[in-house]
C-alpha cells in the first residue's frame, strides 16, 4: 500500500527586494531563469544572499544580473573558486530580451532584480522595467498606505 504524500507548492520566494517597490514604478515585470554554480544554490538553500542593489545588464543582446551576492558557505569545496558578487546570466527568449533592449533605451528607466523564487526545482528571478519615483509619490504612497491601516482598524472596531 503506498503513502500519498501532500503536494507541495509550485513555488516559494527566496528573497524579496521590498525597497524597489518603495523606490521605482514598476511598469512591467518578467520572469527569467537563473545561471548559478552549484555552491550558489546551496548558498541560497541557506539563505545566504542578497539581491538589494542588484540590477540587470544587458550587454551583446544578452542580460546579466549585476550586484547580487550570494555569501559562500564554509563547507563548500577548496577546489571551487567562490566570487560572492559574479556577475550572473539571466535566461530569457529573444522576444523579451528584444523588448527589455527597447524599453532600456527610453529615458529613466532601469531593470531591477524584484524577487528571487523556486518554481519546481528551478530558481527564477523576477525583473521589472522601472521608472524613478518623485519625492512626492512616496508620500502619497505612504499616505495611501497608512488609510488602508486605519481603515482596517476601524472596520475591525465597528465591526464588533
Amino acid at each position: 500500500m503506498q503513502i500519498k504524500r501532500p503536494k507541495k507548492t509550485t513555488s516559494s520566494i527566496i528573497l524579496q527586494n521590498k525597497r524597489v517597490r518603495y523606490e521605482y514604478c514598476i511598469e512591467k515585470e518578467f520572469e527569467a531563469g537563473l545561471s548559478l554554480h552549484g555552491w550558489e544554490v546551496k548558498s541560497l538553500r541557506a539563505g545566504k544572499a542578497s539581491i538589494n542593489d542588484s540590477y540587470v545588464l544587458l550587454k551583446n543582446g544578452e542580460a546579466y544580473l549585476f550586484g547580487a551576492t550570494f555569501s559562500p558557505l564554509t563547507v563548500t569545496s577548496s577546489h571551487t573558486i567562490c566570487d560572492p558578487m559574479r556577475i550572473r546570466k539571466l535566461l530569457l527568449n529573444k522576444t523579451e530580451l528584444n523588448l527589455l533592449i527597447k524599453q532600456k533605451n527610453h529615458d529613466g528607466y532601469t531593470i531591477l532584480a524584484l524577487s528571487l523564487y523556486w518554481k519546481k526545482v528551478w530558481i527564477k528571478v523576477k525583473i521589472g522595467i522601472a521608472k524613478g519615483k518623485k519625492k512626492y509619490d512616496k508620500r502619497e504612497d505612504l499616505k495611501k498606505r497608512d488609510w488602508q491601516l486605519d481603515k482596517a482598524r476601524i472596520i475591525k472596531y465597528y465591526g464588533k
